[in-house]
């Protein structure tokens, strides 16, 4: 028996080195080869798509803890360790009518990675630096694939892509430690309606009166000629020219107002927290298991966190009086859920006019079938008029599966209606 004990120590010892020498294998320094090995690791096909609750999760969540650890981050999730663990009720996702205490469901266990840089300075605040590191699974909820079998979501874009900035900061900033304190956070179950980041902020391991700003990384792996949104500019008075003044490798930069989305941000900004949300725009792998690595513009998102990186370096030299939180102009939503049937379009996020531009259409899907083209601003559906996105989504909400309407689009100034079979 100790001969065996012996050997099994062994092998742990010797498990535990390699992963130790796999931590310490990246540089300091922000890199697109650090950026692709983590998005890589995280998006692999034996991490099955991540999804909230599950054995591979609980893989995703250990690695990023485990190199929290390796930069030397203090443990800021629940009693000394890196994790804040919180319940999944699958019947409350299921029917959003069901209460917690309905037992026709599954319950998991999830949970967020907090790791908390310490500043020099004596200061209490400290600059809040997140992503969400769950994904989709097999595509049981969530999906926009076409198939009916179970396939591996790997979520390369969404979100291994902004996870992997999150650990590249926490390890610059661990190596060139600034004043302010950084707290690092990896959220799950955002793919389920932001419950990861919501139940942070109900219960924070960190003082959110002392939070500077939060920023937030979300499918930030597919810049294309150099164009960046950033969503929340409007949630302080100094954002727009801390990011313009950040802006030294010529990136195309487009500032949207709004503090809210579908992303984890949203939780803060109704916190009273300024916010920014870095994206680099939907495309036609979203939430489809072609989100892979190989799409992954890893030079791109090692410009975007060197931005990142600047805007930080600023923030350390601010306090909250200079981050004094601003609401951001026009209708702010907690979510944006989707419960009726989809277009198959892919939306123009920083389009700010009236209606709602997309960039594409999805191949064989309703929008396609019915002649809609890429540069299309959707006005109206089924007599319901779309001011926005959030107008979008609420009319395809009151529509089923199957069912016929008409779309109304503007196109180089010309007003066309499309009927369309969803």
């Amino acid at each position: 028996m100790t001969k065996y004990l012996s050997i099994l120590l062994l092998a742990v010892a010797f498990v535990s080195c390699s992963s130790s020498e796999k931590e310490r294998s990246t540089t300091p320094e922000i890199s697109d080869q650090d950026v692709l090995s983590h998005i890589t690791f995280l998006a692999a096909d034996e991490m099955r798509g991540r999804e909230a609750g599950t054995a591979e999760e609980a893989a995703a969540a250990n690695y990023i803890a485990d190199l929290f650890r390796s930069y030397g981050l203090d443990p800021a999730g629940e009693e000394g360790t890196y994790f804040q663990e919180f319940t999944i009720n699958t019947a409350v996702l299921n029917n959003p009518h069901a209460s917690e205490s309905d037992t026709s469901g599954e319950k998991r266990l999830s949970k967020n990675v907090a790791g908390l840089l310490q500043g020099t300075g004596d200061s209490d605040e400290v600059i809040i630096v997140g992503a969400h590191y769950d994904h989709l699974g097999m595509g049981s909820f969530g999906s926009l694939s076409s198939s009916e079998e179970p396939r591996i979501h790997n979520g390369a874009d969404d979100n291994a892509s902004g996870t992997a900035g999150v650990l590249e900061l926490a390890e610059y900033f661990s190596a060139n430690r600034p004043e302010t304190d950084l707290l690092f956070l990896a959220f799950s179950g955002e793919e389920m309606g932001l419950l990861g980041s919501q139940y942070y902020v109900e219960n924070p391991t960190v003082e959110l009166e002392n939070a500077l700003a939060m920023i937030n990384m979300d499918m930030v792996g597919r810049m294309s000629n150099g164009r960046l949104m950033v969503f929340g500019v409007a949630t302080t008075d100094s954002w727009e020219s801390i990011l313009t003044e950040a802006n030294t490798d010529s990136l195309q930069l487009d500032l949207v107002p709004d503090g809210t989305g579908a992303s984890d941000h949203t939780s803060f900004y109704y916190q009273d927290i300024p916010v920014l949300h870095y994206f680099t725009d939907t495309h036609a792998d979203y939430h489809r298991p072609s989100d892979d690595t190989e799409w992954i513009n890893a030079e791109g998102q090692e410009q975007l966190l060197t931005h990142v990186k600047r805007v930080i370096e600023r923030l350390d030299e601010l306090d909250k009086e200079d981050m004094a939180f601003t609401e951001a102009p026009g209708e702010q939503q907690r979510n944006m859920t989707m419960d009726g049937p989809t277009l198959g379009v892919l939306p123009d996020y920083g389009y700010d006019g009236e209606g709602f531009r997309i960039t594409g259409v999805s191949e064989g899907r309703a929008a396609d079938n019915a002649g809609l083209q890429g540069g299309d601003i959707i006005i109206n559906i089924g007599g319901m008029d779309i001011a926005d996105i959030y107008k979008y989504m609420e009319a395809l909400n009151e529509l089923k599966a199957g069912q016929q309407t008409t779309v109304t689009v503007l196109r180089d100034g010309e007003e066309l209606s499309f009927d369309l079979q969803l």
